[in-house]
């Protein structure tokens, strides 16, 4: 048995642009959060958002929610800077209009954040001093005068920023048709409702038409935000074959479902994923059925990812294994939960591997060419915040154990895009390896030895240019491997395997523990 080394695989995705990445991510929340705080905070002291009475009361009552309500656009503002500065640091966004982005958007900045201070906390005062007078005509004098400066001057040369930024991005591949729509209906509301205040009195819109047409172009640019940032993320992290970027099917058609697909196969909700701190997760597993087959190692290669090699078999190399196992879960949960693990759910769940190292490393694992797990919580969440498993959801899925002691296991793909299987095996003796399994391995026990103690799942993200593994603790003893034999039928197994005839057996019981995430840097791609 060795481990020759697979030729180097040719780097075809291109690397991440993580400051655009991160600054577009924090960006979209900044903006999210000032629409809310704009609703539930600011209108009621906004001009167009109620009566001026009305408003210098509402900021003489409730000065720091007033002033709390101006937290999330200052750091709007911050996002938006950061988001100028990550266009420059680009080196596929064209330099000229990155260059006019951070100019408008420096000046939006001057002229905007030192008036929202001053509304903030001046404003207040101004407010009560009016109030206690009866002279609101010094507030309203005040108020307009901030506001012009506010929604009118520093909004109008955020949108001209903006109007950059769809210039930056219509000159490289991650612009599409739905961006130049959103981009056309989005930056002309802004526009014209940035300049209504700017406008003499007599040819002004009403103030709660300039607050209407915000709320709307705001919630354009959100979408134009998602839209984009999705598309920024795709340009590094396009669909594979296998593995996490794979298409995600929900195995249902319904609305519901296709929204499901959306969300499982969306960069942008995995992007935010990768932010959740992983967490040690843990189950008492029952009834391990595994699945072995010996492959010629170059039907295999095609499914090794960036950065990691095959693990070879044989005198010269030219097998390699492939494993598919199906169990039941027990109370699958984050161990941190305790005794309230035991509420967490049970679902079957079937992992489909094949074994690589890491040639820089030298560390050796398993890497999940596809998973299947039986409820949706869990293949979501797996699917969106966990590297290493590429989580699908079969339309059925079953494990019985029969009164003689056999096996019967079936996941039913339906129309989805987890795999199928049929298995109907009973207890055999433990065989006597024949050909190719014995030019691997000296005897059936060397066999389980090289299979089962396999506690590291194995991943990669080019565009990251990184590997990342997941330490896991199973301590099967290899004498509680109960040999199997009967019938394996399974299209999607066959597509990876060929011919090759499976060799089986059953673990009774494993205490599964995910234990960390560890993130290993390619010096050499």
């Amino acid at each position: 048995m060795n481990s020759n080394r697979a030729a180097a695989q040719p780097d075809l995705q291109p690397v991440a642009s993580r400051f655009l990445e991160r600054s577009l991510l924090f960006t979209i929340v900044c903006h999210g959060a000032a629409m809310m705080s704009m609703a539930l905070l600011l209108l009621p002291g906004m001009p167009g958002g109620s009566a001026l009475d009305v408003r210098a009361a509402y900021l003489a009552d409730n000065p720091w929610l007033w002033r709390l309500g101006w937290l999330p656009w200052h750091l709007t503002a911050l996002s938006d800077l950061l988001l100028a500065f990550a266009f420059l640091r680009t080196r596929w966004i064209p330099r000229f209009p990155a260059v006019l982005v951070l100019i408008c958007t420096i000046i939006a900045v001057v002229i905007e954040q030192p008036n929202e201070l001053i509304w903030s906390f001046q404003g207040v005062g101004f407010a009560r001093s009016a109030l206690q007078t009866g002279d609101l005509a010094a507030y309203l004098s005040f108020e307009s005068q901030t506001y012009v400066l506010v929604a009118g001057a520093a909004a109008l040369f955020y949108t001209l920023g903006a109007l950059g930024w769809t210039w930056c991005f219509a000159r490289t591949d991650v612009w599409s048709r739905q961006l130049k729509w959103l981009s056309w209906i989005t930056w002309s509301v802004l526009l014209a409702v940035s300049i209504f205040p700017l406008l003499p009195a007599r040819l002004r819109p009403p103030d709660g038409v300039t607050a209407a047409g915000n709320a709307v172009g705001f919630a354009f640019m959100m979408l134009w935000f998602l839209t984009l940032t999705e598309r920024v993320l795709r340009r590094a992290r396009p669909d594979s074959r296998d593995g996490r970027m794979a298409i995600w099917t929900h195995p249902q058609r319904n609305l519901f479902t296709s929204l499901l697909n959306i969300l499982a196969s969306s960069r942008l909700a995995r992007a935010y994923g990768e932010l959740v701190p992983p967490l040690a997760f843990m189950s008492d597993i029952t009834n391990v059925i595994y699945a072995n087959y010996l492959v010629e190692a170059e039907r295999l290669l095609p499914h090794v990812p960036w950065g990691l090699e095959l693990q070879r078999l044989g005198t010269n190399g030219e097998y390699a294994l492939f494993t598919h196992l199906t169990y039941r879960h027990g109370h699958f949960g984050p161990r941190l939960l305790g005794p309230l693990r035991r509420l967490m759910p049970s679902p079957i769940q079937s992992n489909w591997r094949i074994y690589v190292f890491d040639p820089q490393t030298d560390r050796h694992g398993i890497y999940f060419v596809t998973t299947a797990i039986s409820q949706v919580a869990p293949a979501l969440l797996a699917r969106l915040i966990s590297e290493g498993l590429p989580m699908h959801i079969p339309h059925k899925a079953g494990l019985t154990t029969r009164p003689d002691g056999s096996f019967y296991v079936h996941l039913d793909a339906g129309v989805g895009t987890a795999p199928d299987l049929k298995m109907s095996l009973q207890p055999s003796p433990i065989p006597v390896l024949s050909t190719p399994w014995n030019e691997c391995f000296d005897s059936y026990h060397d066999f389980l030895a090289y299979c089962v103690p396999q506690d590291r799942g194995m991943s990669s993200q080019p565009w990251y240019r990184r590997v990342t593994r997941q330490e896991i603790e199973l301590g099967i003893p290899l004498e509680s491997c109960e040999p199997l034999t009967g019938s394996v039928i399974s299209e999607a197994a066959h597509e990876i395997i060929g011919d090759a005839q499976p060799l089986c057996f059953h673990v009774p019981k494993v205490t599964f523990r995910f234990q960390r995430e560890h993130y290993d840097a390619k010096s050499n791609p």
